[in-house]
């Protein structure tokens, strides 16, 4: 593939190249008796990685699928290490396929303590060094992941939904109060102003694509956890999962449409104004694993090939 001109379409495509001079029978026998080392690429992958991952969840999509980018396919969650600078290149880490009623969340926090694990083993972080920043889109559950990485040197930063309700930390608890205590606060509605309340953090920074960028973080906020799904109470009930929420919200777009706001969540609470610059900012170079998608299917041929064993 390396040598090739173009894109590979097909493994039968690699027998027309000058240095694999072959048969296409050779070439598909090749595939299906050979084997790759994926603890060996781990290791290789992990060699060379920075301190900012992204994971995101993309289906594969068989050729007779078409091209959609949320269509059916072979869903699997990809963790690849963003980069700083002008360019938009990512370092792939890792690929997990999600297999049909997987909780992408777990399988993605299984996976994600795997690369971390292999970070620290090829000195990528210290004890000392800032947490791992993982940043996410909106397909992923930022408390749970957070609560799913406890114990790792991780921070993790996902986009959330506009229509979103957080909740405050309960105010201390007046002398001679009766009844059970609250184990929530105040409602934080992301779509109504007046519940927002004052933000801790403000911060104003003008950026060459998007013109003026306000920032507005708020802190101490957890969700209402329910007591379904991949919750589950414990002795103590469900837990409070606190954290930092950011409103980013930019002048213009480069595609010229209306700038809707932007919320994201943090796991780390009391957070400067300089961390909450960087968390915004982290969050926008995450476009970048979408470069990494397109050349893998345009420009590798990833979705081409009609593979009927998954």
């Amino acid at each position: 593939m390396l040598y090739a001109d173009g894109p590979v379409r097909s493994p039968a495509e690699l027998s027309l190249v000058g240095e694999r001079r072959r048969g296409h029978g050779s070439v598909y026998a090749a595939l299906a008796r050979g084997e790759v080392d994926t603890e060996g690429h781990h290791r290789l992958a992990a060699s060379g990685s920075p301190h900012l991952a992204a994971a995101d969840p993309v289906p594969h999509l068989r050729a007779e699928q078409g091209s959609a980018r949320d269509g059916p396919g072979w869903p699997c969650s990809i963790v690849v290490a963003l980069k700083t600078g002008r360019g938009s290149w990512t370092a792939p880490l890792d690929a997990v396929r999600l297999a049909p009623g997987d909780d992408a969340a777990t399988v993605t926090a299984a996976q994600l303590r795997r690369v971390v694990g292999a970070l620290v083993e090829f000195g990528h972080h210290r004890p000392d060094d800032p947490d791992i920043l993982i940043v996410a889109d909106a397909g992923y559950d930022g408390p749970r992941l957070a609560f799913l990485l406890a114990g790792l040197p991780v921070a993790v930063l996902v986009r959330m939904r506009s229509d979103r309700v957080l909740r405050r930390a309960t105010l201390p608890r007046p002398p001679g109060t009766w009844g059970r205590p609250r184990r929530h606060g105040d409602e934080f509605v992301f779509g109504d102003p007046a519940a927002r309340g004052t933000p801790q953090v403000r911060s104003r920074t003008r950026i060459r694509l998007y013109a003026l960028a306000r920032v507005r973080a708020r802190d101490r906020l957890h969700p209402r956890l329910p007591h379904r799904s991949a919750w589950a109470a414990g002795e103590d009930g469900l837990p409070i999962i606190e954290g930092a929420v950011i409103r980013l919200q930019v002048q213009r777009l480069p595609s010229g449409a209306i700038p809707k706001p932007v919320w994201l969540w943090h796991s780390n609470v009391d957070l400067d104004t300089g961390e909450v610059d960087r968390c915004w900012q982290a969050f926008l170079r995450r476009f970048d694993i979408e470069h990494t998608f397109r050349m893998l299917k345009q420009t590798l041929g990833r979705t081409h090939p009609k593979i009927h064993d998954p």
